[in-house]
């Protein structure tokens, strides 16, 4: 048993439930400063676990190339470095100072001209007809695979959401944003209510974060969330009948070459106190994949509230719900029972054939599996199989035309218990 695997081993065998809310006392944030002495499993036991929030260092992200070659000396985007690398690029670019369905409005613009729009914003003292335009959500490691502009920290390199998007070559959850001073992003919670870290590579980002629950109590008479909570309007009970009943959010500064680790359902709203450049994953593995689950869940049951008159004279009614779903939230009840087929399978692969150096160079999920640990992936199986036996049990699902799915769901549940049990022989 390798040093890594032992440090952590019994921290996975131990039986935990999900990620709790993560409130934390006082609103203390730790400050993660020691790159040498703080390893995965202390990242595992005191905030994957308890789903708390914390904040590593500049130290951490030094080494970055982004770090060194996209900032100027003073601390500033180096506009002419991105240009010379991206400017032929085409960027989603959103309009902070529009509110359109509950979000800000967004357009496609070559990267050049959102360059000479960030200059020239500057240079009017952060002011435009155009208004604050943010660059957002930029798939730019998939634009440009062979740049090696970072490097994600170990800590979060069980990652299974990009390990099953690219391994279907469709889609990932890695993204740059690029600011001005101002710039901004409303009240939301993260995709599938996965983790997230984000890391600033240059400028400053002020944060407010509400741990998972409080959101309820910022909820109008009608249910829905606020799209600024710093609003005056917040605090009118008319509208927001329960906003007194939450705890103040946990206000963040974050510096440049800082990370934050953003907690499992925590909902957020985000401010760039200068002109800031920042890498975000989104991110889900076996310590929050349950509340994926439950989130997936809750979103097809609002989808069938929503179209419940037309169940009965629609023959296709639950596949219809499937496929409204899917275009909400981007993944369905099969797609899911796919995403934990591929998790389950890399890592049985690992366990029934070993990692040879050559393959896991090649494969990105093998070289994490590599880099946690056999236990690891026993873990992640006896995640998955919790998962999957309430997703196989599960009304909705099977309503569905399973025939499509290889293999079954039961024969992928029998062959995962035989892994699991083979591995602890």
């Amino acid at each position: 048993m390798d040093r890594a695997t032992f440090a952590f081993s019994t921290a996975f065998f131990r039986d935990f439930g999900n990620p709790s809310p993560g409130a934390l006392p006082g609103g203390h944030v730790d400050f993660i400063d020691k790159v040498d002495s703080f390893t995965y499993s202390d990242f595992f036991r005191d905030y994957l676990i308890p789903n708390h929030p914390c904040i590593f260092s500049a130290k951490f992200t030094e080494d970055w190339s982004s770090r060194k070659n996209w900032v100027t000396w003073d601390g500033k985007p180096n506009f002419e470095h991105l240009l010379q690398n991206f400017g032929e690029a085409v960027v989603p670019v959103a309009n902070c100072d529009v509110k359109e369905y509950n979000s800000n409005p967004k357009e496609q613009l070559p990267f050049k001209e959102f360059v000479e729009y960030w200059q020239e914003y500057i240079g009017n003292s952060y002011h435009s007809s155009r208004g604050c335009l943010y660059l957002k959500d930029w798939h730019l490691h998939r634009a440009f695979p062979e740049q090696d502009f970072y490097t994600t920290p170990v800590y979060f390199s069980s990652d299974w959401l990009n390990e099953y998007w690219d391994a279907v070559a469709s889609d990932d959850f890695r993204f740059v944003y690029m600011g001005p001073k101002g710039s901004w992003t409303p009240f939301h919670a993260d995709v599938f209510r996965s983790y997230s870290w984000s890391a600033n590579v240059c400028g400053r980002k002020k944060w407010l974060l509400y741990p998972a629950g409080q959101e309820e109590f910022l909820k109008d008479r009608h249910g829905n969330l606020p799209f600024d909570v710093a609003a005056p309007d917040l605090r009118d009970k008319r509208i927001y009948p329960r906003s007194s009943q939450s705890q103040p959010p946990l206000e963040i500064v974050q510096e440049a070459g800082e990370i934050l680790f953003v907690p499992s359902g925590w909902h957020h709203q985000v401010y760039n106190l200068e002109d800031t450049i920042s890498i975000n994953h989104n991110w889900v593995n076996g310590c929050n994949v349950a509340l994926m689950w439950s989130f997936l869940q809750d979103e097809l049951a609002a989808v069938q509230r929503e179209i419940s008159q037309w169940k009965d004279p629609m023959d296709d009614w639950h596949l219809q719900c499937q496929l409204i779903m899917k275009s909400c939230t981007g993944i369905d009840y099969k797609e899911f029972y796919n995403f934990l087929k591929v998790i389950a399978e890399n890592r049985i692969s690992v366990l029934e054939k070993g990692l040879d150096e050559e393959s896991s160079s090649q494969d990105n999920s093998k070289a994490a599996i590599s880099t946690l640990g056999m236990l690891h992936a026993v873990f992640d199986l006896k995640r998955t199989v919790k998962v999957l036996s309430s997703l196989s049990a599960n009304e909705d699902f099977r309503k569905l035309d399973l025939s499509s799915l290889s293999p079954s769901p039961e024969a992928l549940l029998q062959h995962l218990e035989a892994a699991i049990d083979t591995a602890l022989l």
